[in-house]
């Protein structure tokens, strides 16, 4: 019983100096429409650089040391969407020790503004980003898609009784109930932000109303939250271990993971897996974006995953003249632990170079 003491202490121990060394700034230069988080990570330069990476590329489409103004992209609509955003806040949630959760509220404007909201949860001990489809179980996955689905149901179902007991009802009121009776909401649970609080899990899934009809929307985004002692029966090992502070690492999915490697044994490359979309017959398509280490341009990759393969379509830039992405290289490789090796064709040349790779 002692030793178990002991052991619980030591591990306590370690995962509050994980909390303790984690500071969050501004990313340089800050302004009224830019506020990114920058994380420290004192004495984990390595975990400190894999998750201001991933930040930084996932949403600024910015390769962190390029040079230049890490908010170009977002504030010229030059990102691979068109849009500008602005960034207005961040917030570091109180969370369990071994995770970092982050916050972000912003405006994106297209056609028209957009507020969003997004969350980013990290790993502390290995610096990962942290896939919602890694903490369930494989059969218990649906339930919490189903929980939260009826949770969802329910909100929408109890605004409605209100709504159709007023008297002499407007066409306000006519229009929102007709809004909820038809609202959509058989979310994925990677459709859906979440993060970590201090001893629960919140799940905050899209509103009801689009852009037109958001002035309806007094519901707005639905937000769900469960206990972690409620999630105990549901959870995978690995976020058993996370959750409760463990420094035991269990194994993770291929998305939203950065690899560094070479091409050609002689071009040292990162590259950044993103969202990995599963498809029928087993197999499933994903977004990856790599660089080479000495320029720091971002190349876009296409992949398609069956089994340990994967095959990827190159493309460096997008034509407005051709309207489509221009192909530039093709990859064919094998997915064995925590490495990729295969080769690398230039579309052009045709030649073949190895590619291998490495989870950081």
């Amino acid at each position: 019983m002692k030793r178990n003491i002991v052991f619980f202490l030591l591990i306590s121990g370690l995962s509050f100096s994980q909390q303790k060394n984690v500071k969050i700034n501004d990313l340089p230069p800050a302004s009224e429409s830019h506020y990114f988080p920058l994380i420290s990570y004192s004495g984990k330069p390595l975990l400190e650089n894999k998750i201001n990476t991933f930040l930084q590329v996932s949403e600024l489409e910015y390769v962190p040391n390029s040079g230049g103004n890490p908010f170009k992209r977002a504030s010229t609509a030059t990102n691979s969407y068109s849009n500008y955003v602005d960034y207005y806040s961040w917030e570091k949630m109180e969370s369990p020790e071994n995770i970092l959760s982050i916050t972000m509220e912003g405006e994106a404007s297209g056609a028209y503004p957009e507020n969003f909201f997004i969350a980013k949860n990290f790993d502390l001990r290995t610096g990962n980003y942290i896939n919602v489809e890694d903490l369930f179980r494989p059969d218990a996955a649906k339930t919490i898609k189903n929980l939260i689905q009826k949770e969802i149901k329910k909100q929408i179902a109890d605004f409605l009784v209100v709504l159709k007991a007023e008297k002499n009802q407007s066409d306000e009121v006519l229009a929102q109930i007709g809004l909820y009776e038809n609202c959509y909401t058989d979310y994925g649970l990677d459709g859906m932000e979440y993060y970590f609080a201090k001893d629960k899990m919140k799940f905050i899934a899209p509103r009801c109303a689009n852009h037109a009809m958001r002035a309806l929307d007094e519901l707005d985004s639905h937000v769900i939250e469960f206990s972690y002692k409620f999630l105990e029966k549901y959870w995978s090992p690995y976020a058993k271990n996370l959750v409760s502070g463990s420094s035991q690492v269990d194994h993770t999915s291929f998305r939203n993971k950065l690899y560094k490697g070479t091409i050609g044994g002689k071009y040292p490359v990162t590259v950044l897996v993103k969202r990995l979309y599963d498809e029928q017959g087993g197999g499933a398509s994903f977004n990856a974006s790599y660089w080479y280490d000495k320029n720091k341009k971002l190349i876009e990759w296409n992949g398609k995953m069956k089994g340990n393969h994967i095959s990827i379509t190159e493309s460096e830039f997008y034509s407005e003249e051709a309207r489509q992405w221009m192909v530039t290289g093709f990859v064919e490789a094998d997915i064995k632990g925590n490495r990729i090796t295969g080769t690398w064709q230039d579309n052009k040349t045709k030649k073949y170079l190895n590619l291998e790779l490495e989870e950081l």
